[in-house]
């Protein structure tokens, strides 16, 4: 080992030590519904240096990278024997994702990733690529994991190599380390994503949040929050998709929209997170929102506040694909905080916290989209008069 060597290498070490023990804080004033943090918590730079190069001196006698990161994001989330873990979409620098997880202590920092990636089984039919995991603990004992599994389009023809078909794929487990691969999920549609699981049986069977659509890319005639169905998870088929979440013109979710992470059981319903699209002229733009369907009737909405719930800010904007914010994976604590973990841009992992009485708060007070300019001046001038009628009440 040259002296060169073994300088670069105790270099690498401590950048990559610095990283994952850097503490976190909440960013300055935030909106009262959520907290920011000041840094990412999860990036390329958190891959192990033993992922990246070939440690040994005889075989790598420049330290040269043998296997790039390029991008750790939207990953699923669980907190599991005191441990907050998140199993990131890791995406090497040849574009294929795999999953890895990392854990930390608190949920806010210090996330270190397992020593080996997930070792995913594929099915007969063999992943391109695999990404974009939501984690379930199903009361049937398992831990779920449902992700889009992307292959080749097999009617594209030679000359397009950009074509492809998108999947549902469940795998399940008892220790994040063990998977079980079960079929894909059959629907009625010809294309799926962002498929999720409901924690809960319902009426004995199986129920999944689906987003339909017709094509790899764009929703077509598809699209909305689906939910369905079936008795058989080793075997998913459902054969009906009701939309419970439509897209809706001239807002965050005119595009297409999806379902984030399963749902938050409260006492006054169910609060689900989703990712919303719409078209710029810079390109598709990803936000968040949230809505809160009933305790009973996972198919009936009953608050849904208008607008995004977080969008990207300053450098969450810039990266890999830009201006997007997504959500797939959150937990909540035993005293009732909740952690939201996002990605921004396809690139890095954030996390916000805020508390399930405050989530409860935004969802049944904030307004409902008006969906149009007119009703949006009303709520304004409701607002303001309220206002004014308290501070005339205190003088």
């Amino acid at each position: 080992m040259t002296n060169e060597f073994e300088a670069r290498l105790l270099a690498l070490q401590n950048a990559y030590h610095e990283q994952i023990t850097r503490p976190n804080k909440k960013a300055t004033l935030g909106n009262g519904v959520y907290d920011r943090y000041v840094h990412p918590v999860l990036t390329a730079a958190h891959a192990p240096v033993f992922w990246r190069y070939d440690l040994n001196p005889d075989t790598n006698p420049h330290l040269m990278e043998r296997f790039g990161i390029n991008a750790v994001f939207n990953a699923g989330a669980i907190k599991w024997q005191g441990k907050y873990l998140l199993m990131a979409r890791v995406e090497g620098a040849d574009r294929k994702s795999f999953f890895a997880i990392a854990e930390s202590p608190n949920g806010i920092d210090n996330f270190i990733f397992w020593n080996k990636p997930v070792n995913m089984p594929e099915t007969d039919e063999p992943d391109t690529n695999i990404y974009d995991i939501r984690l379930t603990e199903h009361e049937d004992g398992w831990i779920y994991g449902l992700f889009c599994t992307e292959r080749r389009d097999p009617d594209a023809p030679a000359y397009d190599q950009s074509m492809a078909v998108a999947a549902c794929a469940i795998a399940r487990t008892k220790d994040f380390v063990n998977w079980d691969r079960l079929p894909d999920l059959k629907t009625p549609s010809a294309q799926q994503r962002n498929v999720v699981l409901h924690a809960e049986f319902v009426n004995g069977q199986y129920a999944f949040y689906t987003r339909p659509q017709d094509s790899f890319i764009n929703a077509g005639k598809g699209g909305g929050i689906g939910f369905s169905l079936c008795d058989d998870i080793t075997n998913a088929i459902v054969l009906h998709e009701e939309i419970i979440d439509n897209k809706i013109y001239h807002t965050v979710y005119e595009a297409k929209n999806g379902q984030g992470p399963a749902p938050i059981k409260t006492e006054q319903g169910w609060l689900h997170m989703a990712h919303g699209v719409r078209n710029t002229a810079a390109g598709l733009r990803y936000v968040l929102y949230m809505f809160m369907t009933d305790l009973n009737d996972l198919t009936k909405v009953t608050h849904k506040p208008g607008g995004y719930f977080i969008a990207p800010e300053g450098e969450e904007r810039i990266g890999d694909v830009s201006n997007v914010v997504f959500c797939n994976g959150w937990v909540k604590g035993d005293d009732g905080t909740v952690y939201i973990y996002y990605a921004s841009s396809d690139s890095r992992m954030h996390v916000a916290t805020t508390t399930v009485s405050r989530l409860l708060d935004y969802v049944i007070n904030n307004p409902a989209d008006g969906f149009r300019s007119a009703t949006s001046v009303n709520t304004l001038y409701g607002i303001i008069n309220h206002n004014e009628q308290y501070i005339k009440s205190q003088l």
